[in-house]
C-alpha cells in the first residue's frame, strides 16, 4: 500500500506530467528590446556583434525606487504566523528600510562592472552575459546558466577562482574561460515577446552564443533552470560539449519503479507540498503577478526572498549566509530591468512545453554534486537511468544556491569533475 509521501510523490509527478503535455509548439521569437533606459541599443546596427555591456542604471530609476520604498503600503499579519505564510512583515520591513536608507547600489554595480560584459542578439532576443577569459590561454570553455529567482549575481564569487585559479590557491591546469549569461527576459536580456522561449529554446540560445564566441568545446554547468537547460543542451547540441555538471539533478524514475521511501525526492515533494505555490502561479498566470512585481519593489522583494531563505541551507536565518547586499543585488537585477514578470514566465513556457525534460537519455559525460540544502534532488538510481553519470558529489554543506552558498565547495567540485575531461 503506497504511503501518504508516496502518494504525494506520484501526484506531483503526475501533475508536471499533465503540464507538460498540454502545450503546442512554440511560436517564434520576435526581436525583444532591452529595458527602455538602456536608449539606442534597442536597435543596434548589427544585431549579431558581440557588443561591449556596461551597468549603468539612470539616476531617476534609483530616485523612483527610494520614492517607492519611502511610499510602501505594508500588510498586517496574524500573530506568531512567522514564514510559515510567507514573508513575516518584520523581516520584510527591515530589509526594505536598508534597501532605503544603506544599501549602496553604485557600490554593487562597481562591482558587477568589474566582470567583462557583453550583449548580442540571438533568435530575435538581446542576450547579456559575462565573459570572463582565463589568463592561461589553454582554458577551457564553461558555461555557466543561472535560474530563478538567482541572476549572475550567484556567480560573484566563484568567477575569479575558476578563471584563474592560481591565484587563488588552485592550479592553472584547472583554469576556465567563463560564460555566464543572463537567461532570456532575466536581468539585462531582452523580454521575449512571443511564446515558446523556455529551457529548451535557452539552451539552444546558449548553444549559439558558445559557437558565435568561437568555442568549438566546452563544459556546461547549471542549477535550477540552468540544470534542466543544461540538460536540454547536453541532448539537443551535444557535438562542442565534453561534460555536463549540475548541482540540481532531477530525473523521473525508471520505467516500472516505483518510487523508494526515505529519499531526499520525497522529502522535497513533501516540502513543495506546502512551498510550491510560486510555481503554480508563474506557471499558470505569470502576467497577473507581474502587476505587482513590476509595481511595488517591497513586494518584488518578499517574493524573491522568501525563496532564498527556504531553499538555502541556513536553518531559516538568510543572512547568516547571504549578505543583505548580495541579496537586494539580486532583487536589483529584477527591478532595475523590470524583469519580474517575464522572469516568471519561463515557467509558463516550461509547463506548456510539449515535454518538461529531454525524452533521451544524456550521453554526455555528467557530473552531480549534492548539497544538504537542496530539497529537489532524485536518488542516485533514478540520475543514472537517464544521465551519463561518471561523478557523484555528496557536499557537507549548502543549498539549492551552491555557487553563492557555498563558492569553495562548488568551485572544488566543478574543477574535480572536469579534470578527467579537458
Amino acid at each position: 500500500m503506497a504511503t501518504p509521501a508516496t502518494t504525494r510523490l506520484m501526484m506531483l509527478l503526475a501533475f508536471a506530467a499533465s503540464l507538460a503535455a498540454c502545450g503546442g509548439p512554440p511560436e517564434e521569437a520576435t526581436p525583444s528590446p532591452p529595458p527602455p533606459w538602456l536608449g539606442d541599443d534597442a536597435e543596434p546596427a548589427d544585431p549579431e556583434a558581440i557588443r561591449p555591456f556596461t551597468i549603468a542604471v539612470p539616476d531617476a530609476v534609483l530616485d523612483d525606487l527610494h520614492a517607492r520604498l519611502a511610499r510602501t503600503r505594508l500588510p498586517d499579519e496574524l500573530r506568531g504566523g512567522g514564514w510559515d505564510y510567507g514573508t513575516p512583515l518584520g523581516y520584510l520591513t527591515e530589509l526594505i528600510t536598508y534597501w532605503r536608507d544603506e544599501y549602496d547600489w553604485r557600490a554593487q554595480e562597481a562591482r558587477l562592472n568589474a566582470f567583462d560584459q557583453f550583449r548580442t542578439r540571438i533568435d530575435g532576443i538581446d542576450i547579456h552575459f559575462i565573459h570572463q577569459r582565463s589568463p592561461e590561454a589553454d582554458a577551457l570553455p564553461l558555461i555557466i546558466t543561472h535560474g530563478w529567482p538567482g541572476s549572475v549575481v550567484e556567480f560573484m564569487e566563484v568567477i575569479g577562482p575558476l578563471t584563474d585559479p592560481a591565484a587563488h590557491g588552485g592550479s592553472a591546469d584547472d583554469a576556465f574561460h567563463v560564460v555566464a549569461p543572463s537567461m532570456p527576459g532575466y536581468g539585462f536580456s531582452g523580454h521575449p515577446r512571443g511564446r515558446g522561449v523556455g529551457p529548451e529554446q535557452t539552451a539552444a540560445i546558449n548553444a549559439q552564443l558558445m559557437a558565435r564566441l568561437g568555442y568549438e568545446r566546452y563544459g556546461v554547468q547549471g542549477g535550477d533552470w540552468g540544470a534542466n537547460i543544461g540538460r536540454w543542451h547536453a541532448v539537443n547540441h551535444p557535438e562542442p560539449v565534453v561534460g555536463l555538471h549540475v548541482n540540481l539533478a532531477m530525473a523521473l524514475p525508471p520505467p516500472d519503479e516505483v518510487p523508494p521511501g526515505g529519499n531526499r525526492l520525497r522529502d522535497g515533494a513533501a516540502l513543495q507540498g506546502q512551498e510550491n505555490g510560486y510555481s503554480h502561479i508563474q506557471g499558470t498566470k505569470p502576467q497577473t503577478l507581474g502587476y505587482g512585481l513590476t509595481d511595488s519593489p517591497a513586494g518584488q522583494a518578499a517574493w524573491i526572498v522568501e525563496k532564498f531563505r527556504t531553499w538555502c541551507e541556513c536553518d531559516g536565518h538568510p543572512e547568516t549566509i547571504f549578505s543583505r547586499d548580495a541579496l537586494l543585488t539580486n532583487i536589483m537585477l529584477y527591478w532595475v530591468s523590470g524583469s519580474g514578470p517575464s522572469s516568471a514566465r519561463m515557467y509558463y513556457e516550461a509547463f506548456h512545453a510539449p515535454t518538461f525534460d529531454p525524452p533521451v537519455r544524456v550521453a554526455v559525460p555528467t557530473g552531480v554534486a549534492i548539497y544538504p540544502g537542496e530539497p529537489f534532488s532524485s536518488p542516485r538510481e533514478w540520475v543514472e537511468a537517464w544521465y551519463n553519470l561518471q561523478h557523484w558529489a555528496e557536499m557537507p554543506r549548502g543549498g539549492h544556491f551552491a555557487a553563492m552558498e557555498q563558492p569553495e565547495l562548488f568551485v572544488d567540485d566543478v574543477r574535480t569533475f572536469f579534470a578527467g575531461l579537458r
